[in-house]
């Protein structure tokens, strides 16, 4: 999910090379700011629910030190008291990765919104909201179908009503923060606890013009200060996993507004009642639902 990018790094060398490793969920969190002082891009994913296992893959503009990459792994593993991960390194064959990424990302028409790279150069649809996301700077780019899910469902709902108070619980790229700004006008507080997304975010609402109206900070769940004080929301958007949403049940009716409205993402269709019943036990129900392919979005209310 999230990526740690350093600039673009397609423009920094002709030659790259991937390492890649395995890591129980438990050692996942840590293990991004272990490796983004060395590499040009970290990124981290889910590929093994059942067994909680995330793949992290690391990009170097030169052949990478392997003893020192194996010796961070062993710390790694030491701190969770988890076995040492496999190590695998290879080199990438050379490519034009301006023209690969113009290809793999086209700009993407959601609704009202236009999501697009900073490789797009045609102007937005004229009466579109734009939003420029570059991939690979964290989870969030428009193109996975939980992200294109939650802003097809924001856009369903601001033709319903508006919004003066929005939460983005797990906010990543900031994607979902941009586009509830340019759709209600309003103030949006993203947060994320990983310090790298929020950095992320940081930097996307600049790009965006959207600082006077969106706040990014680190966040575990919904402890920290600025929700505390900004609350209660009349909109959560939280785009995460299932066991998190389910997890963070309470915590969200807590802190939605007497006529609130929630936006649950980032759960397969197999998912989908596991989590519904987390939020119908805190008196929530279920308004619309959104589909793509395996992946669900619920709409809920009080």
């Amino acid at each position: 999910m999230p990526t740690r990018s350093k600039g673009n790094p397609f423009a920094q060398s002709p030659n790259y090379w991937k390492a890649v490793f395995t890591l129980h969920a438990d050692a996942a969190g840590t293990a991004e700011e272990s490796f983004n002082d060395i590499a040009l891009a970290v990124s981290g994913f889910e590929t093994d629910e059942a067994n909680h296992i995330w793949t992290f893959e690391l990009l170097f503009g030169e052949d990478p030190d392997k003893k020192e990459l194996q010796q961070r792994l062993f710390v790694l593993s030491s701190l969770h008291n988890i076995p040492v991960p496999k190590l695998h390194i290879e080199k990438l064959e050379q490519q034009d990765w301006l023209s690969k990424v113009a290809k793999s990302f086209p700009p993407l028409s959601i609704g009202r919104f236009y999501v697009h790279g900073s490789h797009v150069e045609d102007a937005p649809p004229a009466g579109s909201l734009a939003i420029q996301v570059d991939a690979g700077a964290a989870f969030g780019s428009g193109e996975h179908g939980t992200t294109s899910c939650c802003l097809e469902a924001m856009d369903w709902l601001a033709k319903k009503r508006g919004f003066k108070k929005i939460l983005d619980m797990g906010c990543g790229s900031g994607i979902l923060a941009i586009g509830a700004a340019k759709l209600w006008k309003t103030d949006v507080l993203a947060v994320d606890i990983d310090p790298v997304a929020v950095r992320v975010t940081q930097d996307n609402v600049q790009t965006n013009r959207e600082q006077t109206r969106v706040t990014a900070a680190v966040s575990d769940g919904y402890a920290c200060e600025k929700i505390k004080r900004g609350g209660p929301f009349d909109l959560i958007v939280s785009n995460i996993l299932a066991r998190p949403l389910i997890a963070f049940a309470p915590d969200l009716v807590k802190n939605l507004a007497r006529d609130g409205v929630a936006v649950l993402s980032g759960l397969l269709t197999s998912q989908e009642s596991q989590v519904l019943s987390a939020h119908l036990m805190q008196g929530l129900k279920l308004e619309k639902r959104f589909v793509n392919q395996e992946w669900c979005t619920l709409v809920l209310k009080r």
